[in-house]
């Protein structure tokens, strides 16, 4: 509920909030992999919430860190206590805005770019992207695949684990909304 209320509270500094105008979705799939040399890491979790204005093109999103789940139980201990901190940096959370000139009222599917900035372990960088989005009988569902350096974040790895895990890690992003009434 904390999550929603947040999502209220940004499309109302972002711009006008029209229920019809607004698609929310409480489970948004993230995920992230990492590749090096010695070992795979991959994580995901289904607990974002993301909202899109489909007049003002604004896209949010926030996911708590500590949501994220591995294969290893000390995986998921290790992010989250020694490279996010998710005590001290709870969330992750973009705002951003899609570029294109789309009519998301409109069935198809629409390659977009998205601009906005990116917080992680208290560090707000702004990215471009490309991702999917497609209307289906009133319903949205949006996709993209992108890469984020740990080091631009802040993330610290440590020089004993440098070759387990990668400095650029790639970030999938799924989400399916739903009309706000």
């Amino acid at each position: 509920m904390k999550q929603l209320f947040s999502l209220a509270i940004t499309f109302l500094l972002l711009g006008r909030l029209a229920a019809q105008d607004v698609y929310s979705c409480r489970n948004a799939t993230l995920g992230f992999f990492s590749s090096a040399p010695l070992e795979d890491i991959e994580a995901k979790t289904s607990q974002g919430a993301s909202a899109i204005n489909i007049k003002t093109k604004a896209v949010y999103f926030k996911v708590p860190i500590n949501t994220f789940q591995f294969k290893k139980k000390l995986m998921q201990e290790h992010f989250n206590e020694n490279y996010l901190e998710s005590d001290k940096y709870p969330h992750a959370e973009f705002k951003g805005k899609i570029l294109e000139a789309v009519d998301l009222t409109q069935n198809g599917t629409y390659p977009v770019t998205v601009e906005g900035a990116l917080n992680i372990h208290g560090v707000t960088r702004n990215y471009r992207e490309k991702g999917t989005i497609t209307v289906q009988n009133g319903k949205i569902n949006a996709t993209a695949k992108f890469t984020v350096r740990v080091a631009d974040h802040k993330i610290k790895i440590p020089t004993l684990v440098v070759k387990n895990i990668a400095e650029v890690v790639e970030v999938s992003v799924n989400a399916d909304y739903q009309p706000v009434k």
